[in-house]
């Protein structure tokens, strides 16, 4: 579980993809040079990586680690569009007991994004970013959202697109500071609403 809240900015390192199989998928490895996530990580680990849930498969003492992405990943999100020295969000998964500055975040990507405008004021910035109508009825006026594992407060809502608005720590911190129009990012969105809508949905047909 995370929170949305970026401990560091990571390097990709290589980005390994594999032959398709027999079925036409294709998998890859990825890795990241992160000193804070891999300064207490172990095999078995999960870090998100720009929204990205991943499990360390290898950790070779070195600032770096390495996480697999399944088919399901690739299709999901933008991670197999990464390139050697691109900068990622890292955040690792919080401790039993650690303090939750941002809102649930599962690093269960729903689907991926694209930054339709981006208009600067005087000490932030306003985002709008377009999704798939099929997950923006899960999105909200003042609800959370998941931007490339950032966690952020939304501030418009239309039938295929949000609203959001950056602060400087958050300009500062993350990637989010640096994507223009067309930028592609990772979303998840509120799983609560997710529920929800399964719970009203399951109910309906009950009925």
């Amino acid at each position: 579980m995370f929170t949305g809240i970026v401990e560091e900015l990571g390097d990709v390192v290589a980005l390994d993809l594999a032959e398709p199989g027999a079925d036409g998928q294709r998998s890859a490895r990825l890795t990241v040079r992160a000193p804070l996530a891999t300064s207490d990580a172990h095999l078995g680990d999960s870090i998100a990586v720009s929204g990205v849930c991943l499990t360390v498969v290898d950790l070779p003492g070195d600032g770096t680690f390495t996480a697999d992405l399944l088919p399901e990943t690739l299709r999901r999100s933008a991670l197999g569009e990464l390139a050697v020295g691109d900068t990622v969000n890292i955040e690792r998964s919080v401790p039993v007991g650690g303090r939750y500055g941002g809102h649930v975040v599962q690093g269960h990507v729903d689907g991926v994004g694209v930054v339709r405008s981006r208009t600067t004021g005087a000490r932030w910035d306003d985002v709008v970013i377009a999704l798939d109508p099929d997950l923006a009825r899960f999105v909200a006026e003042k609800g959370a959202i998941a931007v490339a594992g950032v966690s952020l407060t939304v501030t418009t809502v239309g039938d295929d697109e949000f609203g959001v608005s950056l602060i400087p720590a958050t300009l500062a911190a993350t990637t989010l500071g640096r994507l223009g129009a067309g930028a592609r990012v990772n979303l998840e969105v509120d799983v609560l609403a997710k529920y929800t809508e399964r719970l009203l949905s399951t109910a309906a047909v009950a009925r």
